[in-house]
């Protein structure tokens, strides 16, 4: 991967982190949630670290 690219990716990846913790964090501010909405907060954390986790991988 050239340098160009993975920096793309790199820049990619942590936008997606940012609004996935956005989203994260709207959920978590609800007092209450429905299963189908800690469903969804479980799936947007599940994204998150795997975004997190690439972001990781490329600054090696």
């Amino acid at each position: 991967m050239g340098e160009r690219t993975s920096r793309n990716s790199l820049s990619s990846l942590e936008q997606q982190h940012h609004e996935l913790k956005g989203m994260v964090r709207v959920l978590e501010r609800r007092a209450f949630l429905t299963p189908t909405e800690q469903h969804h907060m479980t799936e947007l954390k599940k994204q998150k670290l795997a975004a997190k986790d690439q972001i990781a991988l490329l600054k090696r």
